[in-house]
């Protein structure tokens, strides 16, 4: 048996899939509240030969939940979450969670993301404004007021480090565990008039594309060196005519 034709194949494909995760978080760089995506690889024991073989496997995906660089705006609706929390809305079939707090307030005073999609309080239930009561002010603890008085409060989510996150749409996250709302705020709160942006390291994934494109290199070297030795062995160890 060959092993390094196919000990190469595997690694080629597991590299096939790191290079488009690259790609798609190189391609959301400036994407606010964007999570990059990372590859977790497993070795995979063969112990169907004489020898045993290590293959690379094609790779877990999972979402990073490193927080990105924060920027001031000065608008009051756009609003950055210190701390490991995320803020939630209103999704097709539940609470989809987002790092992304750039909201606006549509012609009905709703509080919405940058999508239109419903911002939630901590019970799950939509955020209402008054259009005509003027800018809000949002505390630390996400409560917003205007005009001196409590219109509602943004809610704030804690997910388990046991939950698995699924992308959805631009810079949303579902939860496989519903989030628990934060009810401590004194390491975790929001910060009125700055937003977060994508925690994608722009100089770290070039240069994880350069070192992955000598890597495939490097297997498909392999791969044509392994393809001449079967060959070799075949014209030597074949019937002579």
């Amino acid at each position: 048996m060959q092993s390094a034709l196919y000990v190469s194949l595997s690694a080629q494909v597991a590299m096939e899939k790191r290079l488009a995760t690259i790609a798609n978080n190189v391609a959301n760089m400036a994407t606010g509240g964007f999570r990059a995506d990372e590859i977790k690889f497993e070795e995979i024991l063969s112990l169907a030969g004489k020898d045993n073989v290590s293959f690379a496997s094609s790779g877990q995906s999972f979402i990073s939940r490193r927080a990105g660089p924060v920027t001031k705006t000065d608008n009051p609706l756009d609003v950055a979450i210190q701390g490991e929390a995320w803020f939630a809305y209103q999704g097709a079939s539940g609470p989809v969670y987002t790092r992304d707090g750039r909201f606006s307030m549509n012609e009905n005073g709703d509080l919405v993301t940058v999508d239109g999609h419903a911002v939630l309080d901590a019970g799950g239930a939509p955020i209402a404004l008054d259009p005509q009561a003027g800018p809000p002010t949002i505390g630390r603890d996400g409560t917003i007021t205007q005009g001196g008085n409590q219109v509602g409060a943004l809610g704030l989510f804690n997910l388990s480090g046991d939950s698995r996150l699924a992308r959805q749409g631009s810079s949303g996250v579902l939860s496989s565990i519903p989030g628990e709302a934060v009810q401590d705020f004194t390491s975790t709160g929001v910060q009125q008039g700055y937003s977060e942006g994508s925690n994608v390291n722009p100089v770290l994934e070039m240069t994880k594309m350069i070192a992955l494109q000598r890597n495939f290199e490097s297997a498909a070297t392999t791969i044509q060196e392994s393809e001449s030795t079967l060959m070799d062995a075949i014209r030597t160890l074949g019937p002579s005519s």
